[in-house]
């Protein structure tokens, strides 16, 4: 199952997890699961997973979470995001991500995602702050 099937999502959209790879294992209220392949298209100069994809990676789980916990009409968007790197990702390993919610409030969420390597080791811890919001579709024939 994708991401998109789990969360009927429009799997026609350019959807930044499918050009990541991103594999949802599981998403519910209190904790989502998901991985992410480490590909050379995704690597840094170094030859590790680029830290904007770790990054990328993390947001995508707690926006996620905090879609899983919506109201209907409600929609959400990272206004804050902190990322400590801890190892490398080599480009042929699989990151696993663990994103856990510190705070669900009305108007704000606060999750955090830990990125692990293959070997269990901690490759990067991300907190991030979710806006909740009424959302409206934009206008057609703008």
């Amino acid at each position: 199952m994708t991401i998109y099937d789990k969360l009927e999502l429009d799997p026609d959209r350019p959807h930044l997890a499918r050009r990541l790879g991103i594999r949802l294992i599981s998403a519910e209220p209190d904790e989502v699961q998901a991985e992410m392949p480490a590909t050379a298209e995704l690597s840094n100069v170094n030859g590790v997973l680029h830290g904007g994809a770790i990054m990328a990676f993390a947001d995508t789980l707690g926006g996620i979470g905090t879609m899983v916990n919506l109201g209907k009409g409600e929609a959400t968007t990272t206004i804050e995001s902190k990322t400590n790197f801890l190892r490398p990702v080599r480009i042929g390993d699989v990151a696993t991500g663990r994103s856990i919610p510190l705070h669900k409030g009305r108007k704000t969420q606060i999750w955090q995602t830990t990125i692990t390597r293959g070997d269990g080791k901690t490759a990067a811890i991300v907190t991030q702050t979710q806006m909740v919001m009424e959302w409206q579709a934009p206008a057609t024939g703008a």
